[in-house]
């Protein structure tokens, strides 16, 4: 599945603001970061701000800031803002849809189906995670037992080969 620019840029504002909720973030500093014109992503920005995922903030240090519940809003809930899920099974116009288009919109709408259902499951509090496993940094700290944990198992391992 291909997400169009809006989509990306949304995701990746969205996880920009959400590592540091407190913070105030002009577009142009994230609009240079990711190389894109900072008024493109104002309006995506602006559409996140509508939706109170993102509150605007005017004035001296102002930009934009995350309200929103990472360890509650999922890639679903910013994907859909700016993309359609089809759901409908397609079929000629003025006519019915022969068994091969029937067959075929069938197997896209389970490809549309677990999609939505995989994005709907990753938060964004799990995709801050990944992003800092795959980073080396600590994303949260590890909870005290005697035993180590499986995560811990499997870093030793690797660290020991």
């Amino acid at each position: 599945m291909k997400l169009q620019k809006n989509t990306r840029l949304a995701l990746y504002s969205v996880l920009e603001f959400a590592r540091t909720p407190a913070r105030h973030i002009a577009a142009a500093e994230i609009a240079a970061k990711y190389r894109v014109s900072a008024h493109h992503l104002a309006k995506v920005l602006a559409e996140l701000a509508r939706s109170g995922i993102l509150a605007s903030v005017r004035g001296a240090g102002g930009g934009y800031r995350f309200t929103g519940n990472a360890k509650r809003l999922t890639l679903l809930d910013i994907i859909q803002r700016f993309e359609e899920f089809d759901d409908a099974v397609p079929s000629q116009a003025g006519g019915s849809a022969t068994p091969v288009e029937t067959a075929l919109g069938a197997v896209l709408s389970e490809i549309d189906a677990n999609a939505k259902a995989t994005f709907g499951s990753i938060t964004l509090a799990t995709m801050m995670r990944l992003i800092d496993r795959r980073n080396g940094e600590v994303a949260y700290a590890p909870a005290p037992s005697d035993q180590p944990s499986a995560t811990a198992r499997r870093q030793s391992a690797v660290n020991a080969a």
